[in-house]
């Protein structure tokens, strides 16, 4: 039986249609630019080292400087002291915040508190030549797209030691 809905030369020649594989290689090949772009971190994701130093103390940040929506990563704060720190804090400003959700500080602080909307964590005292990493994981809300700063200070209690400025960009 023979069906009369089945042409030859439409069905399996392509007759008619000289456009329209040109439309699924063009697509296909903008799949694979954004694979590639994706591949060489052109969307972030890839941690950036960067560090601010005074004469007490060195604050070094390891984050992403650029993430995508709904990416989980990780920040690393490492402060190495130069002279004592009797009140070591770490003052992360509102760019840590907005937009960003923590899911874990290690350590934790043994003290956490509001410094006019930044966040102030207290740890212990900390000896010259002393090192403290926190980890701080985050996951980007998948609605927050833009650009900030993100400020983090180390203070001896009230008193800044260091303050250090990064860029953040949250793509879609």
């Amino acid at each position: 039986m023979a069906d009369d809905s089945i042409d030859v030369g439409r069905d399996r020649d392509l007759e008619g249609r000289g456009f329209e594989p040109w439309v699924r290689r063009a697509l296909l090949g903008v799949l694979l630019v954004l694979i590639v772009l994706a591949l060489a971190n052109t969307f972030g994701q890839t941690p950036h080292v960067s560090q601010a130093a005074s004469p007490k103390a060195v604050l070094g940040v390891r984050a992403p400087e650029r993430v995508r929506g709904g990416l989980l990563y990780q920040a690393v704060f490492t402060i190495t002291a130069r002279r004592d720190i009797k009140q070591p804090q770490l003052v992360l400003g509102p760019g840590w915040f907005d937009g960003l959700t923590v899911n874990t500080v290690e350590p934790e602080p043994s003290e956490e508190s509001n410094r006019n909307g930044h966040v102030a964590l207290s740890y212990d005292e900390l000896a010259a030549g002393d090192t403290l990493r926190v980890w701080v994981e985050y996951q980007t809300n998948p609605t927050t797209v833009g650009r900030r700063i993100q400020r983090v200070e180390l203070d001896d209690g009230d008193q800044p030691l260091v303050v250090h400025r990064r860029p953040l960009t949250i793509l879609p």
